[in-house]
């Protein structure tokens, strides 16, 4: 049979992604993936360390990213992409655009990361008060916090979960249940940290139920990698990417628009009862950790 009409394989757009050696949402990424555009996948090092601010460090090391850009180029993507939130906010601002810099270095393509797209990401729906879930224990909330903050981005509210292994196995009651206590206040957008906790299902849900924004980690990595490529992710009813989610949800937000405009309300937005009176958050009024921190032992080898 003769096929030569197919013409052979189109040409191959390819993402890159480095991830740490405990990542399990390869399929997650793949779902805002369009068909037209390859994953392609590498971990770092095991390294037999629990999720906490020393295993952040370890697996955002120069010299790892080096060798993980370096395999990926074999296979010559458009982008590589760091998919690590705590590994690359636990730098601060200044360590995030290292790790950029040191992954262009290694590879000579362009890079990014998960906390510098989420930078990116905030200041596409124009928020600048965040309320942020994370499956992390304290410390690591309190450095993601102290990133935005260098950032300028204000936390209004937060939840954790305390959890420093098998983050991937969270059920998505565990991170609506957080959400709904972290948004609080005069907030703009929620964003839900950590590319191992599950999240693409979710959105559309809290959005609908919190008239905002909802940002995650998976989704403005892969958001932020396809655009840096010119290619749209794919995600329906998700405010960051979907137009007509954006005139829903993402209109509801109280912040007062970048450009200067009037403020847009909930009630303006969709004409329901006033908005309650501004809430206040103070230092250690978090709420508790859903469920009680896990301590248990290190990851089996």
């Amino acid at each position: 049979m003769d096929v030569s009409f197919l013409g052979g394989p189109q040409p191959q757009l390819g993402v890159g992604v480095v991830a740490p050696f405990d990542f399990a949402l390869d399929r997650e990424l793949w779902r805002w993936v369009p068909d037209d555009v390859s994953l392609h996948l590498t971990r770092t090092p095991f390294v037999p360390v629990e999720v906490s601010l020393d295993l952040a460090r370890l697996v955002s090391e120069h010299e790892t990213l080096d060798a993980a850009v370096q395999a990926l180029c074999a296979v010559s993507p458009q982008v590589i992409s760091y998919a690590c939130t705590s590994g690359s906010f636990v730098g601060g601002v200044a360590g995030e655009r290292a790790m950029c810099a040191a992954m262009v270095q290694a590879g000579e393509v362009p890079a990014l990361t998960t906390s510098g797209a989420l930078i990116e990401a905030v200041r596409e729906i124009g928020a600048r008060r965040v309320a942020v879930v994370t499956p992390y224990t304290k410390s690591v909330t309190d450095s993601l916090e102290d990133y935005l903050g260098e950032a300028g981005i204000t936390v209004t509210g937060r939840a954790y979960l305390g959890l420093t292994r098998h983050i991937w196995k969270v059920p998505y009651r565990d991170v609506v249940d957080m959400a709904r206590a972290a948004v609080v206040g005069d907030t703009d957008a929620l964003f839900i940290s950590c590319t191992n906790l599950p999240t693409y299902d979710v959105i559309p849900q809290l959005e609908a139920e919190l008239r905002m924004p909802v940002l995650s980690a998976n989704q403005v990595t892969m958001w932020a990698a396809l655009r840096a490529i010119g290619v749209e992710a794919v995600g329906p009813y998700q405010a960051l990417l979907d137009p007509v989610a954006r005139r829903g949800p993402a209109a509801m937000t109280g912040s007062d628009p970048v450009d200067g405009g009037p403020r847009v309300t909930p009630e303006a937005a969709f004409a329901g009862s006033p908005v309650p009176p501004e809430g206040e958050v103070a230092d250690g009024l978090d709420p508790p950790p859903y469920p009680p921190e896990d301590t248990g032992g290190l990851p089996p080898v």
